[in-house]
């Protein structure tokens, strides 16, 4: 028989921590969802606003405009609360484009990323009229440009280019350096932006870059500027000078202690692009932020189903599994994890989940309360690129999703 729990939801408790830009979190439990099954997510909008806030205090007095990357969360109530603060949505689907029409966000501050978009997802953000196309190679403008002449319309494009500046991040979470498949590479620049004068149905209006994601070394940024400094002044010397540019996002979080940095540092991130970045007057700067807003306020809630003993390890079994969650599956990506129903002596344990993968493993070697049957555990920082990729494989149940602080 398993062992009830009974708990209502979980709380968090924000301190701002005074000289610094950092915030402290308890993550407590108190009585609510008791009925609730398991897997499931759970959002704290509370988190989210008092994140929204932190952004806003750091990104307006340096006027940046922030677009919301929806890969990292798409559900309607997250983008309910960040389209009233008013932020733009940066999509990479026509899919995505989609939602944020549904959510709110006005064409006008919508934008449309990826290096493979269909002819069917252009022609939809066409005919919404979105505000910015960020185009990835002399191909997609061709298309692009036939395209948008066909519904008499005339698309706003920002070049995306490849800088070849190193993230220092995982490699399956790069995108700036010339190996990888995204953007324009500098040395075929000149030609595109010359091929551009034959495209009618184009307006260029800035240039776009974004070097990957979960970026913790804040000096990659001065370096991303510095690249930027140096193609506008070339573009400017052939004639263009741009309103717009677009700088990505890629602001990491504290997977591994998410109580002591519930809120990213916003201003370390909004200083470095103000002291290095050499904006052109009039010039708007924007730039993409995810995971940094939203990874924090979601955690996967789960219970142990055995705890199988065996000669090397114990391994402790939820009912959540890469089908929910599969960023360590995928990256090998860290995610803090805790047993919230014992407070017993510690022991090791490989938490892993019921996919009929190998790879379906959280951790191993967790140090954790002894744990056994129907303890539920909270794996931490997963409202980005969590419930958005979730799967239906092994024919899973979607996991429901529980929001407090509303």
């Amino acid at each position: 028989m398993e062992t009830g729990f009974s708990f209502l939801t979980l709380r968090h408790k924000l301190e701002r921590t005074p000289g610094r830009s950092s915030y402290t979190m308890s993550f407590q439990l108190s009585p609510a969802l008791q009925a609730q099954p398991t897997p499931f997510y759970h959002y704290d909008l509370g988190l989210l606003d008092q994140t929204l806030t932190a952004l806003q205090q750091a990104a307006e007095p340096r006027n940046f405009l922030v677009h919301y990357a929806l890969k990292a969360n798409a559900n309607l109530p997250v983008l309910e609360r960040i389209k009233n603060r008013g932020l733009g949505a940066d999509c990479v689907s026509g899919g995505e484009v989609q939602r944020a029409l549904e959510a709110g966000f006005t064409p006008d501050h919508i934008v449309f990323a990826g290096v493979g978009k269909s002819d069917a997802e252009i022609n939809l953000a066409l005919a919404a009229d979105i505000w910015c196309f960020n185009a990835e190679s002399v191909e997609e403008l061709a298309v692009l440009d036939a395209l948008a002449g066909a519904q008499n319309r005339k698309a706003r494009v920002a070049l995306r280019v490849n800088p070849n500046v190193d993230a220092y991040t995982h490699p399956h979470i790069t995108t700036g350096l010339a190996a990888n498949k995204f953007g324009i590479s500098l040395t075929d620049l000149p030609g595109v932006v010359a091929h551009l004068s034959s495209l009618p149905n184009l307006e260029l209006v800035g240039l776009h870059a974004h070097i990957g994601s979960q970026i913790t070394n804040l000096q990659v940024f001065a370096k991303l500027s510095e690249r930027l400094n140096e193609l506008q002044t070339s573009l400017s010397d052939q004639g263009y000078n741009l309103p717009h540019l677009n700088v990505g996002g890629g602001l990491g979080i504290n997977y591994e202690q998410p109580d002591e940095q519930a809120i990213p540092d916003f201003e370390g991130y909004f200083s470095m692009f103000e002291r290095h970045l050499i904006r052109r007057p009039g010039q708007q700067v924007h730039v993409e932020l995810g995971r940094a807003l939203v990874a924090q306020c979601g955690t996967l809630i789960s219970k142990v189903l055995y705890v199988k003993q065996s000669q090397q390890t114990n391994f402790a079994i939820l009912d959540a599994g890469m089908t929910e969650l599969m960023r360590p599956a995928l990256y090998g990506s860290y995610h803090y994890i805790q047993n919230l129903s014992s407070h017993s002596a510690e022991q090791l344990y490989d938490v892993v989940g019921p996919i009929c993968e190998s790879s379906d493993t959280f951790r191993k070697g967790v140090l954790l309360p002894e744990t056994q049957r129907g303890d539920l555990v909270a794996i931490r920082s997963a409202g980005a690129y969590g419930e958005v990729m979730s799967s239906g494989y092994n024919l899973r149940e979607k996991a429901a999703a529980v929001y407090v602080g509303e």
